[in-house]
Order: structure tokens, then C-alpha cells, then sequence
């Protein structure tokens, strides 16, 4: 007995409600279970990129993926605005990452080559800029910046609107979406599963681990290995201000509203999501320093979220091999990626060849370069 659901989505950030929209669209029975609003989860702590640029270096496949989903992302728009009435706020203009400094844009020009040399890449057509024509494409950028990549792929999107946008999807697709249902094991249950909730028994004839940082504790109960760790940034925002940006750089973005986000820092705390005033004023300096008006802003929200990260920083995608139909999908870039999990991904789930499809993200990599 497989159970009411065809498919038992655990988690219901971006990645986990990006899926499940994909496979309700497509017509299957689903079940979303959510922790909750007390989980960690980075979805409401999103900076908003849809980023190009620099992804996959050292990984073709991803860099291409990445390429691939912005290419998918005018798709999805169109669908959650015409389906589901919410605008997700997408703009596609180019992106920018400014350079205050010769070895900031000596380090870009190695990656640019490192990922023509890689195949099919390309570097998804990213160039160096000098810093005139930073200023030409944004006049408000200061005299500090000695240069940018673009990349004519990047874009940035509301992320809380689309969270809400892919719920409303949910809903209308009859998805079964159960806040408060932390899953404590999953267990095989004929052809299917049983997944105990702090709620009751949920039964599939497959399951979705997409719990983000939870999904290292639920794959050894399907036989999946999901080494991923806490990777802490910052974000400010500022109040509303008058047109400063036309494209998003790559720390600095302006939303519709007029305020502008200030990102983002990495550091590995641990689960701590508290705020460090040190990495605060460093990306607040560095900040007036790209976009000097700034300096007479007001900063009116701060916060520190967590990133989801693998040991390469790449997606880990997998049917585990041990308990056939119990999948994971994980991955630090929720947002970009959210038109190829939605409108690619999603359908592989319902068929057959899932590891075939998407071999280059397997966890077994992480085995492979312990074993070399």
C-alpha cells in the first residue's frame, strides 16, 4: 500500500514548496510536511538573487544548470503571476559585481577564465567591465570602483513573494501543505513509505527530503548520505529611497519598494544565527563605499540567516539506491534555482532515470574525493 499521497514532500521553504509545485502542477497527489516557523530555515532570510555569475566554477554541470533555470525563471514568473496572482517582483537586467580594488578584479578574471576553459560553459557570458562603464550602467556608483563583472543573466526577484506565490500554488493544486509536522523517521511501508510526524503517520508511494540543514539527521533513514553544513550571512536594509539602482550588485540590490539590501557575509558559527556587529560594519562600510549615498541612508532592519552548504558548495540531488522513491534536493541557491526545481526537476521525481538525469550532483562525489 503506497498510501493518499503519491509523494511526501518534507519541507516547505523554497526548494521543498518550488517541488512540490512542479509535481501538483503536474497533476500528482502530494503532502508538503513543514517543521514550522521555529525551524532554521534560509527562505525568509533571502537575499533575492537570481545569479549567474560565478556559479559553478569548478563544476560545468551546475554552472549550467544555474544558466539554465535564469533562462527558465521569465516561465515561472508568468505562471505564479497568471496562476497564482502574485507578482514575485522578477528582473532579469544584468547583474554587477563591483571591484574596489586590483586584486578583487585580478581574482574575477582568473574565475572568468577558469570557467571558459571549462566545457560548455562559456562563464555564462560574464566580462570584465572597466570601472566608467560600472558608472555608465549605474551613475550613483563612487569613484572606489575600479571595475565590475556583468553578466547579462543576472536578476533579482521579491523572495518572500515568491514563497508566498509557490503557497498559493499549493493550495490551488490541492496540495496537502501540514505546518507543524516535523518528521521524526521515515520507515518503508510496502511499496511506499510511512513518515511519523509529531502529528501522525503521513504515507506515500515516495518521499522528498528537501529539510535543508535537517536533511543530514532524515537521509541515513533512507539510505542517503547529505553532508551539508550552517553557513551564516548578513543582510541590512535600508529605509525607502529614490531610484539608486538599475541592476542588482551582487551585495547591493534596491527592491521595488525603494529600499536597498546590503549583503551578505559567510562564516561558519555553527546554528547561530545571532547578529555580529563586526561583520555588520564591514558590510556597511563597504557598501558606502560602492554606493556612497548610502551614507546618508538609515539602516531600519538587520538580520542573520543560514545557508545550507555541501562540502563543494554544489546542489545534492539523488534517488537513494538502497530505498528506490526516496529522493533528496538540496541546495545553498533556493531562489535561482527555483524555476529548474519547479518546472524541471519536479517531473523527473514522477518518473524513471532520476540519478541518470542528474549524476553530477550525486553525494557519491563526496565518497569519490575521500577514496582519491
Amino acid at each position: 500500500m503506497t498510501g493518499p499521497f503519491d509523494v511526501a514532500m518534507i519541507g516547505g521553504g523554497l526548494v521543498g514548496s518550488a517541488v512540490a509545485w512542479g509535481l501538483g502542477r503536474a497533476g500528482a497527489r502530494v503532502a508538503v510536511l513543514d517543521e514550522g516557523d521555529d525551524a532554521i530555515r534560509a527562505s525568509r532570510g533571502n537575499f533575492g538573487l537570481v545569479w549567474v555569475q560565478g556559479k559553478g566554477d569548478g563544476m560545468p554541470e551546475y554552472a549550467a544548470w544555474t544558466r539554465n533555470s535564469a533562462t527558465r525563471w521569465p516561465d515561472l514568473a508568468a505562471a505564479v503571476g497568471s496562476e497564482e496572482g502574485v507578482d514575485v517582483g522578477l528582473r532579469q537586467p544584468g547583474g554587477i559585481e563591483p571591484f574596489l580594488d586590483q586584486a578583487e578584479h585580478d581574482a574575477a578574471e582568473l574565475e572568468i577564465r577558469r570557467m571558459h576553459n571549462q566545457p560548455g560553459v562559456g562563464a555564462n557570458d560574464a566580462r570584465i567591465i572597466t570601472g566608467d562603464e560600472v558608472r555608465e550602467l549605474e551613475p550613483a556608483v563612487g569613484p572606489e570602483v575600479v571595475g565590475a563583472t556583468f553578466c547579462p543573466h543576472d536578476g533579482h526577484v521579491n523572495p518572500l513573494f515568491l514563497l508566498r506565490g509557490l503557497h498559493a500554488g499549493l493550495a490551488r493544486h490541492r496540495v496537502d501543505y501540514r505546518l507543524d509536522h516535523k518528521v521524526e523517521r521515515i520507515e518503508r511501508d510496502g511499496d511506499g513509505y510511512a513518515v511519523h510526524t509529531a502529528r501522525g503517520i503521513v504515507r506515500a508511494g515516495k518521499v522528498v527530503l528537501a529539510a535543508g540543514l535537517g536533511n543530514g539527521r532524515l537521509g541515513p533513514m533512507v539510505g542517503l548520505d547529505v553532508p551539508t553544513a550552517p553557513d551564516r550571512g548578513h543582510i541590512l536594509v535600508t529605509e525607502r529611497l529614490g531610484p539608486l539602482l538599475a541592476h542588482p550588485l551582487t551585495r547591493l540590490r534596491q527592491t521595488e519598494e525603494g529600499t536597498v539590501m546590503i549583503g551578505a557575509s559567510k562564516d561558519r558559527p555553527g546554528y547561530d544565527t545571532t547578529l555580529d556587529f563586526a561583520t555588520v560594519a564591514r558590510l556597511a562600510a563597504r557598501a558606502r563605499r560602492v554606493l556612497p549615498a548610502l551614507g546618508r541612508a538609515r539602516i531600519v532592519r538587520s538580520w542573520a540567516a543560514l545557508r545550507i552548504m555541501s562540502p563543494d558548495g554544489f546542489p545534492i540531488y539523488a534517488e537513494s539506491e538502497s530505498c528506490p522513491g526516496a529522493y533528496v534536493v538540496t541546495c545553498h541557491s533556493g531562489v535561482t534555482l527555483a524555476a529548474a526545481h519547479a518546472l524541471d526537476l519536479a517531473p523527473e521525481i514522477l518518473g524513471a532515470g532520476f540519478n541518470d538525469r542528474f549524476a553530477a550532483f550525486s553525494p557519491e562525489r563526496f565518497r569519490e574525493t575521500e577514496a582519491a
